[in-house]
């Protein structure tokens, strides 16, 4: 999971160490982002007749190495994105995505709050990302918009359909910030690596013994460095309206609600978090991206396709276009169900190596996702 404000940066030529040193072995099943990308009206509108340069980045980037973009979500500038190795496409199902306005009383989308939410191998998960209104007086609203984020978002079908039924990464730009000292004293316990001398006086680490709304949530160590404010270019602090350091910039998570509909849904689901870091070496926005990276144990609901897609030989003129479908009687088919073609634009190890060009997916209308391919 990477988190990164970027604001109005221009996206820069190169993005690979964000997604660590690991992405081209293939070990990392799936990867999201993003946080806020320029959210200008000018900018917006032409986003929606093209992509951002952000999500081209992402993709681009990720697609050289296998990936495939699942899900996607934006409000203004809170944007979300879900990409998943291509062989576990069939078993990502239910893909269904929210958004929810807290702006100016929730009738603008600069703040608030964006999800995508899935069932894996059958284990519910959702994805969170949100944008909580800044400053330091702002913590009684941040919890607020949180709580109303939450109430508002609802998804259709099975037992889990708000956000708390879920296994839940939350993440984003969430603004709280340190309280009590002031700003010479916080730039002194970073440089002298004190950093559990400012733990201690973080708004969200103080907000999850009182507020009852976090129960649950948690959170690996802060080891890094407060991740904003900095001047744009520079790994300096801000010197211009000389903000004081905060970890605005976070990821948390959550394995299952107490007293869920569900409470036995998730239950032999494990969590391990490997790595919580930033990564200084960014410096075209105010904000240092930060990622973490998750391994999710459980044993498998669902480890077979929906549906299964054969081509018998090559298809080199229109005759030969022919597919036999195998659909599993589970499997409640629609009439708005649909196969489609795809090109081949990335390498996969489950493809065949010969002239494989173009590979089937059938598409589920009702699941909102690909449940079976070539």
């Amino acid at each position: 999971i990477v988190t990164w404000n970027v604001g109005s940066a221009v996206a820069p030529d190169d993005i690979t160490s964000l997604f660590g040193s690991n992405l081209s072995d293939g070990s990392i099943d799936m990867f999201v982002i993003l946080q806020e990308v320029n959210s200008m009206i000018n900018k917006r509108l032409k986003d929606v007749l093209f992509s951002d340069p952000w999500s081209e980045l992402c993709m681009d980037t990720l697609s050289r190495f296998g990936y495939v973009l699942v899900a996607s979500q934006r409000m203004q500038g809170v944007l979300l994105l879900v990409f998943s190795k291509f062989c576990h496409l069939p078993f990502l199902r239910g893909i269904q995505t929210q958004s929810t306005r807290t702006g100016l009383g929730g009738y603008w989308g600069n703040k608030g709050g964006v999800s995508a939410r899935m069932t894996v191998f059958g284990h519910t998960v959702c994805f969170l990302n949100c944008h909580l209104p800044a400053h330091m007086r702002n913590l009684e609203q941040r919890m607020e918009d949180f709580e109303s984020i939450l109430q508002q978002q609802q998804f259709e079908g099975g037992s889990a359909t708000g956000v708390l039924d879920h296994v839940i990464f939350w993440f984003g730009d969430l603004n709280f910030r340190i309280e009590d000292y002031d700003i010479h004293v916080v730039k002194c316990a970073i440089d002298s690596n004190k950093l559990p001398l400012l733990w201690e006086r973080d708004q969200l680490n103080m907000a999850k013994n009182t507020e009852s709304i976090l129960d649950g949530f948690m959170e690996g160590l802060l080891k890094f460095p407060p991740t904003y404010k900095f001047d744009v270019g520079t790994n300096t602090y801000d010197t211009a309206k000389k903000r004081k350091p905060a970890w605005t910039d976070r990821i948390l998570w959550r394995l299952r609600r107490t007293g869920s509909p569900v409470p036995t849904h998730n239950a032999a689901l494990q969590r391990t978090q490997h790595t919580y870091i930033s990564h200084m070496g960014y410096t075209v926005s105010d904000h240092k991206p930060v990622s973490s990276l998750f391994s999710l144990q459980f044993p498998f609901k669902v480890d077979k396709p929906l549906v299964e897609l054969q081509v018998s030989k090559e298809w080199n003129k229109v005759s030969d276009a022919t597919v036999k479908v195998n659909v599993a009687s589970s499997y409640q088919r629609s009439s708005w169900d649909w196969v489609a073609i795809y090109k081949v634009t990335f390498p996969e190890e489950e493809l065949p190596k010969d002239d494989c060009e173009y590979i089937l997916g059938y598409y589920s209308n009702t699941m909102n996702s690909i449940v079976g391919l070539s």
